[in-house]
């Protein structure tokens, strides 16, 4: 075989997310549609497979017969970045909410009397539990393909000096299922992205509703909502995990910059002075034009957050790092995000 003189933009790569109806059974093409991430970058999978390479009795060098390597109980992780589009959002957000398939409220809500959601190999529907991954090669025969993934991590974000504020988006998605193939290419893309799909934090004109532990009027330079629902799994077969279990604590964070001013400056006291209230207006998080949350526009509400931190950020004028984390009342919603 002699060298082969084509090359590849890193650009020509695409990571692909559909709805998956099936344990165990990679969604085809045919059935819900495939959707393309709007990536910035792809990173290569943590295919992370059990290894041994230890030396055994009577030499010194490790021998052929002494490797070893299991995948069936290795834990797959996909991270991708990129702008926040939305039919992927859409799939992202109900994923890690555990929201009903394609829900049509555009709403994606996590209230804070959950209990552990799980899903496995027995179980009749997994709607909006499940998603299959493909990355996809512009070489013939070499796309990546995982099916059982959940979204265990998703960061949204923006700032008014990197694209005119356009949300951004950063997930981590994991499977305990064996790799589907890495060898495969008959995914095909029937949505992708497009302009019209872009949300921006210029969007946010009512200031009533830039609003940060009860503090309303925000003159924002950037935010990060993090989203954070990690996954347990459990049991094992021929084709790995049997179980894929959400068990640990639902977090949802929010960090903004916010110019310091007569309005921000009284959350230093806060800050300092804050206990539980059975008030929650005073502690109410919202970034949305309105006082809802609706489909097609991106908003983030949080009815009850407590501040983690208040700083200076020293720059061209004073402004202020504010974070907040939502809590629950035992009934209602924890957080909610639109798009």
């Amino acid at each position: 075989m002699g060298i082969n003189t084509a090359a590849f933009s890193p650009k020509q790569f695409q990571v692909l997310i559909a709805e998956q109806d099936a344990f165990g059974t990679l969604e085809t093409s045919g059935g819900n549609a495939y959707h393309a991430l709007d990536v910035d970058s792809i990173g290569t999978p943590s295919l992370n497979p059990n290894q041994s390479l230890e030396v055994r009795s009577g030499s010194r060098v490790l021998q052929k017969e002494d490797f070893f390597q299991d995948v069936k109980t290795s834990i797959k992780e996909i991270s991708v970045s990129g702008t926040a589009t939305t039919n992927a959002l859409d799939m992202l957000l109900e994923n890690i909410t555990g929201e009903t398939e394609g829900s049509a409220s555009g709403v994606y809500t996590f209230v804070s009397n959950a209990g552990v959601q799980s899903v496995g190999s027995t179980d009749s529907s997994q709607e909006g539990t499940l998603l299959s991954v493909v990355i996809k090669s512009p070489l013939t025969d070499t796309d990546l393909s995982f099916k059982d993934c959940v979204v265990t991590s998703l960061n949204l974000n923006g700032d008014v000096g990197t694209e005119g504020g356009r949300i951004k988006f950063s997930a981590t998605m994991q499977t305990g299922s064996v790799v589907t193939d890495l060898s495969d290419a008959s995914t095909a893309v029937d949505t992708s992205f497009g302009a019209s799909e872009n949300y921006l934090m210029s969007a946010w004109t009512d200031v009533a509703y830039r609003k940060i532990y009860g503090v309303d009027d925000l003159i924002m330079s950037s935010f990060s909502l993090t989203l954070e629902n990690p996954a347990t799994f459990t049991g094992v077969n021929a084709s790995g995990y049997e179980v894929v279990s959400r068990a640990g604590e639902f977090s949802a964070t929010l960090d903004v910059t916010a110019k310091y001013d007569v309005n921000t400056e009284p959350l230093f006291a806060s800050f300092n002075n804050q206990t539980q209230q059975g008030a929650t207006a005073a502690q109410a998080t919202i970034l949305n034009n309105d006082g809802s949350l609706g489909d097609g526009t991106f908003g983030i509400s949080m009815p009850t957050t407590v501040l983690t931190n208040v700083a200076f950020n020293e720059g061209d004028v004073m402004m202020l790092d504010v974070s907040v984390k939502a809590v629950g009342d035992g009934s209602n919603a924890l957080v909610e995000v639109s798009c």
